[in-house]
C-alpha cells in the first residue's frame, strides 16, 4: 500500500462507551468468536474486524460514521454476507456495521408504482410483501434468501431474469446515503425519469461501499406476468450451446431468461439431488413472459427453433408451476452442488462472473474447460447468458498449496481472454477483493478518476477500504485465506 493511503494504519483503540451511546449495549459485539464469524463472506477470503456494531435507525448510522470519521477507523457495510468476492472482509480492521436490522418496508406506492425500503430488508421478503399486489422486485439474484437490498446496491446485483428486466441499477430510483462525515444525503428521485445534474445514485450502486452507507432506497417494481413458460434444449456440444444464446439475442427475441449449464454443473446436480438429468456437455434454460399466451408462445417458439438449428435436442417447455420448477431445479441449486461434485474438492469463488459478448459466448465456455485442464483443475461454465454473464467456479483441493497456484495461473488465463474480446471483469458479483487485479488492468485508463471520487466523498478513506482499485495484490495465493494451506 502506498505511504500516503490512510487505510494502512496500525489497530486503534475503539472507545465501546462511545459507540454504546450511538446504539445501546446490546448492539455491539466485540467476542473473538463473533469477530471471527464476521470476518468472512462467501469469498475465499477472512479477516478480523476490531467490532461490529448493528444500527438500528439512520441516526445511529450517522453517530457510528461522525465518530469514525474523527478517529480514523474503518466501517465497512455487511448485509447479508453473501458477497463472493470478499467485500465485506475488513481486511485494514474496523467496524463491520451489520445493516440487518435496519429491515423496514417503508412503503408501496402502487399508485406512482415504487417501493421505500431500508437496506437490511431480504430480497425474497421483500417480493413476498409485493407479491399481494401482484408486482415484484426483479434483480433478484441466486443469494436472494439471505441477500439485502443494501448489498444487492453495492454490487449492482441481477439475477436470472436480468436479460428481460436489468440489474439492481435499472430498478433503483433513488436513495438516502449518510456520508463518511455523518452527513445525511438525499439521491435521485421518486420518479422514473430525473435530468437534474449527476446521477449521483446511480454511482452509489455498485461501489461496494466505498463511498457512503445507504440507509433507504427508492425502487421500482413491474407487474408480475399472467403467464410464464420455461424450457429447456439439451446439446451435445458445448460450443453449439454458446452458438444458440447469440442467435437468440441476435434474433430479436425478449426471454425473461436464458442460462446455461455445462456438463460439470448438471453432473454435480445430479449427484447431489438425484435430478436425473441428462448428462451431455451443455443445457439451455430459456423462459418467456408476459400478459398475453399468445406473445410468450411466439418467443418460446422462437428460440426452440433457433436451438434446433443450433442441433438443441430433447426440446420441451411448459407452462406448468411444478413442470417449470422442476426444470429449474437444477440450475437454483448449481451453487451448493458443486461443492459435492467431488468430495477432495471445494467450490471457490474467483473468476466467477466475467460479462462477454453475445457473440463470444461459445468461446468463451470453451476456452474456460481449456483453461481448466491446462491448470489441472476443474471449472464449470453456466450463468445468466441472456445478459452476457458467464459464471464459473473453480473447484480444487483448497489444502493444496500448488492448487492455489494453478488458480492463480487460470484467473489470469480467463480474464486474459475476457479482455480480448471487449468483455468486462464482473457481471454482477463486484470486484472486492479477489478480482481487483483483473479490474484495474482494465479500467487502467480510468484508475486516477475512480482515485479522485474516492477522495472527493472519502477523503479519510475509512469506508471499505482496501477494496476494488485499493485491493491489495496477490490476495489470491498468499496469506487471509480462509482456508488452511499446506505448504
Amino acid at each position: 500500500m502506498k505511504k500516503n493511503d490512510k487505510s494502512n494504519l496500525p489497530m486503534r483503540t475503539i472507545d465501546k462507551s462511545v459507540l454504546e451511546g450511538i446504539v445501546g449495549k446490546d448492539n455491539i459485539k466485540t467476542d473473538p468468536s463473533d469477530l471471527y464469524i464476521y470476518g468472512t463472506d462467501s469469498s475465499v477470503h477472512h479477516a478480523m474486524p476490531w467490532a461490529v456494531v448493528k444500527p438500528r435507525t439512520t441516526a445511529h448510522v450517522q453517530g457510528i460514521m461522525k465518530y469514525a470519521n474523527k478517529n480514523l477507523i474503518p466501517v465497512i457495510a455487511r448485509g447479508g454476507g453473501s458477497g463472493m468476492c470478499g467485500q465485506t472482509v475488513p481486511i485494514h480492521g474496523g467496524i463491520i456495521l451489520d445493516m440487518k436490522s435496519m429491515n423496514k418496508i417503508l412503503e408501496i406506492n402502487l399508485e406512482d408504482v415504487y417501493c421505500r425500503v431500508e437496506p437490511g430488508v431480504v430480497d425474497d421478503d421483500l417480493n413476498l410483501a409485493l407479491e399481494q399486489y401482484g408486482v415484484f422486485y426483479p434483480p433478484t439474484p441466486a443469494s436472494s434468501r439471505i441477500a439485502t437490498i443494501g448489498g444487492e446496491i453495492a454490487n449492482n446485483a441481477s439475477g436470472v431474469r436480468s436479460v428481460k428486466y436489468g440489474a439492481t441499477r435499472d430498478a433503483v430510483l433513488g436513495m438516502k446515503v449518510v456520508l463518511p462525515n455523518g452527513d445525511l444525503v438525499s439521491l435521485g428521485a421518486h420518479t422514473r425519469v430525473e435530468a437534474s445534474g449527476y446521477q449521483l445514485h446511480k454511482l452509489m450502486v455498485g461501489s461496494e461501499g466505498t463511498l457512503g452507507i445507504v440507509v433507504e432506497a427508492t425502487l421500482s417494481f413491474v407487474p408480475i406476468p399472467e403467464f410464464r413458460c420455461m424450457g429447456v434444449a439439451n446439446f451435445d456440444v458445448l460450443e453449439d450451446a454458446g452458438k444458440a444464446i447469440g442467435s437468440i439475442m441476435a434474433s430479436g427475441a425478449t426471454p425473461s431468461m436464458l442460462e446455461l449449464v455445462d456438463d460439470v454443473a448438471i453432473k454435480a446436480v445430479n449427484k447431489t439431488m438425484d435430478l436425473g438429468l441428462k448428462e451431455v456437455a451443455a443445457a439451455l434454460i430459456f423462459e418467456a413472459d408476459g400478459m398475453v399466451k399468445e406473445a410468450v408462445d411466439y418467443e418460446i417458439n422462437k428460440m426452440k427453433k433457433i436451438c434446433e438449428k443450433h442441433n438443441g435436442k430433447d426440446i420441451h417447455a411448459s407452462y406448468d408451476p411444478a413442470e417449470r420448477a422442476k426444470i429449474f431445479m437444477g440450475r437454483k441449486k448449481l451453487f451448493p452442488a458443486l461443492s459435492k461434485y467431488d468430495d477432495d474438492l471445494a467450490s471457490t469463488a474467483l473468476a466467477d462472473d466475467m460479462a462477454v459478448p453475445y457473440s463470444k459466448m461459445a468461446e468463451m465456455a470453451a476456452k474456460i474447460h481449456e483453461i481448466a485442464d491446462k491448470n489441472n483443475i476443474v471449472m464449470t461454465a453456466y450463468g445468466h447468458c441472456g445478459s452476457g454473464c458467464m459464471h464459473t467456479k473453480i473447484l480444487m483441493d483448497t489444502k493444496r498449496k500448488d492448487q492455489w497456484a494453478s488458480a492463480k495461473k487460470a484467473i489470469s488465463q480467463v480474464y486474459e481472454y475476457v479482455r480480448s474480446v471487449n468483455g468486462t471483469t464482473s457481471a454482477e458479483h463486484g470486484i472486492g477483493i479477489s478480482k481487483a487485479e483483473s479490474f484495474k488492468v482494465e479500467k487502467a485508463d480510468s484508475l486516477n478518476l475512480l482515485i479522485t471520487i474516492k477522495k472527493a466523498l472519502d477523503p479519510n478513506n475509512i469506508l471499505n477500504p482496501g477494496k476494488l482499485m485499493q485491493a491489495p495484490e496477490n490476495w489470491v495465493t498468499a496469506t487471509n485465506l480462509r482456508y488452511a494451506v499446506n505448504n
